[in-house]
């Protein structure tokens, strides 16, 4: 639906490659109803995949870890050019500091309409010593400043995640909208019978320490020689920027031992994921990750952890098993016990994927932001992002 006046979208997104893996369907759905969609983002590569889209995009470089003042200064510069340039009708911020940086220059320059997208609270909330905590401190009063104002709305992932937001003063109540998770293509991701052979037990994500890497090596250990063999393998590859990062050295020397299989970043996860029998997630606290979502659609049971987020996408007993974060022995249990049933591996499976398909598509993420559009700009642009009933 294009109106006389399209109204003006501007993703800002710490990198590229995020917005598309996470928030291209929204986007679409945007550009769809005669928004001009703008996208800015520190470029990867991915800039043309994005003007492929009929999106503009804007370079802006963030340091996504660490904190040289000189490059934040820079990098908040050149968020106020993309403002002043592009003159949004709405930004919708993603990842802490586009956050941080565009809620707050958006209310200086009078951009009356602002989204922010809250994934999870990350390194600097779970990391421990004096450092992390010191950065708590600071992180907590820049929230409190960028997250006031009448014209913003915080979408949060999950209920956790608000309580702790509203609990610590950091955002009003009537502002914070769940939205849980990105959503996932059902269409895409479906449920194909498990390989034959030994059963791969699979983590796929970044390779960060906070993600139960090192719990999840140990609990390999800890299993072999166990009744049913298994392939433990990890996709994904090192984030250099995270303090929480295994470089590639220790992955190789897990390899070398012969406890792992390393197959790096993989596009078409929708094609590897069905290579696995059992996907795991041992995290130490999440938003809601996609990959619990995607395996769900593709009818793999998990194991998670107990943890803010991965609760969201796991119900313990029905379609995997949440087990204590940090405690490697409990995770080789669970493990242990899907590994030696295939029955049950494939009844959990096939909860998950219905699970998947009532309560997590992305139909029903997209419709939910867009509500959340019109309210911010309804008045302006009517009817123009009342979504669809799903």
């Amino acid at each position: 639906m294009v109106t006389i006046s399209s109204p003006r979208i501007l993703f800002v997104v710490n990198v590229d490659w995020f917005f598309l893996s996470h928030r291209l369907p929204l986007a679409r759905a945007a550009r769809d109803r005669g928004a001009e969609v703008w996208v800015a983002a520190a470029p990867t590569g991915q800039e043309e995949r994005i003007r492929r889209e009929g999106f503009r995009f804007l370079p802006v470089h963030f340091r996504r870890s660490g904190m040289d003042l000189f490059q934040e200064m820079v990098t908040i510069r050149n968020i106020a050019k993309v403002l002043q340039e592009v003159r949004p009708d709405l930004v919708h911020n993603v990842t802490i500091k586009p956050v941080l940086y565009a809620s707050w220059l958006s209310r200086i320059l009078r951009r009356p309409a602002v989204v922010n997208a809250i994934s999870g609270l990350g390194y600097v909330f779970i990391a421990s010593g004096v450092k992390a905590r010191f950065l708590r401190v600071a992180v907590r009063m820049a929230y409190r400043a960028a997250l006031s104002g009448d014209g913003i709305r915080v979408i949060f992932q999950n209920p956790d995640d608000i309580e702790a937001f509203v609990g610590a003063g950091l955002v009003e109540r009537d502002r914070a909208v769940l939205i849980r998770g990105s959503g996932v293509n059902v269409e895409l991701y479906r449920p194909l019978p498990e390989q034959p052979g030994v059963p791969v037990i699979m983590f796929a994500s970044r390779m960060l320490k906070d993600k139960g890497l090192v719990e999840l090596v140990e609990a390999a250990r800890l299993l072999r020689g166990g009744k049913v063999p298994f392939r433990m393998v990890f996709v994904g590859e090192p984030d250099p920027n995270n303090p929480a990062t295994v470089m590639d050295g220790e992955l190789l020397s897990w390899v070398d031992e012969g406890v792992i299989e390393w197959w790096g970043y993989q596009t078409e996860m929708e094609r590897i994921l069905p290579l696995s029998a059992i996907v795991a997630l041992p995290s130490y606290r999440e938003g809601l990750p996609k990959v619990l979502l995607e395996a769900a659609s593709a009818g793999r049971p998990i194991v998670a952890t107990d943890v803010p987020g991965c609760r969201e996408a796991v119900r313990d007993g029905w379609n995997g098993y949440l087990v204590p974060p940090r405690d490697h022995v409990r995770l080789a249990g669970a493990i242990r016990r899907l590994l030696e049933d295939p029955a049950l591996r494939a009844r959990m499976g096939a909860n998950g994927r219905e699970m998947a398909e009532k309560e997590f598509r992305i139909e029903k993420v997209v419709a939910s932001t867009l509500a959340v559009y019109d309210e911010l700009l309804g008045d302006k642009f009517p009817g123009v992002f009342a979504p669809d009933p799903v």
